[in-house]
């Protein structure tokens, strides 16, 4: 394993600021940042650049048991760790609530409102995770720049931190989460540090500050995508499903590792 790729990379990750990127330019040191808007990095990065993305890419326009096809695939994979695969609602749920949170009432109902239109169009009938709904706004950025941009369908990429963690450990899942209750769990961020250092990136920069405004679980999943955008460049990641599936859109779906 290595971050050795023909072209920059970048791993990227969302977080309270907007989006936290880990990004490698050709022959030079990986750089941690902030963008606010994913365009914004995509817009500052080459035109060849890959970058690869802790969040889902293509959307259902109904959603069977256990969500799209690659969550129902990668989750076996991950042991302990596969209820870090959240299901993804068909494209209408995800679109429901297009709008500001102007109050915490305001956010209920609207997850409400999602929740219905995803029970409406799913077998079996299933409603939104808080979880899951708290990153629509995200999904939604995402989708509308890969359908008004059809030129990075191919380069801009959907992994999975620990989907990506589980590659990178020759196949084996983490045996300690990063979060416990909420919390950081200072062991499982360790493990995830120690693995990612024995895989190229150095460990001042896993141990050096976040950047403000992300989350240091957030910079450590960034520093696992830029490593599966590394195998993508290369040619040596894989999608699962393999080959990818479409959306509505001709959108590629598939978690890359």
């Amino acid at each position: 394993m290595s971050l050795d790729a023909p072209v920059d990379i970048a791993g990227v990750d969302g977080c309270k600021a907007g989006w936290i990127a880990v990004v490698r330019r050709r022959g030079q040191a990986p750089e941690a940042l902030i963008a606010r808007r994913f365009c914004d990095l995509v817009d500052a990065l080459p035109d060849d650049a890959v970058v690869a993305v802790d969040m889902p890419i293509g959307l259902p326009s109904f959603s069977t048991k256990g969500g799209r096809g690659p969550e129902a695939i990668v989750r076996k994979f991950l042991g302990e760790r596969q209820s870090s695969v959240f299901s993804i609602p068909s494209r209408a749920a995800v679109y429901a609530a297009d709008e500001p949170f102007s109050t915490l009432d305001r956010w209920y109902e609207l997850h409400r409102q999602a929740s219905g239109i995803a029970r409406a169009t799913s077998d079996p009938p299933r409603g939104v995770s808080i979880q899951a709904f708290g990153i629509f706004s995200k999904i939604r950025e995402l989708d509308q720049l890969l359908i008004a941009r059809p030129d990075l369908r191919e380069r801009i990429l959907e992994s999975h931190p620990e989907v990506a963690f589980w590659r990178l450990n020759g196949g084996r899942p983490m045996g300690k989460p990063k979060k416990v209750k909420g919390r950081i769990n200072p062991e499982g961020m360790e493990e995830r540090r120690e693995l990612l250092a024995r895989c190229g990136i150095e460990r001042d920069f896993l141990d050096g500050p976040t950047p403000r405004g992300a989350g240091d679980d957030d910079f450590l999943d960034a520093c696992a995508v830029l490593m599966i955008a590394a195998r993508h460049a290369r040619g040596e990641a894989l999608p699962f499903p393999d080959p990818p599936g479409r959306d509505g859109h001709g959108i590629p779906v598939a978690i890359w590792a």
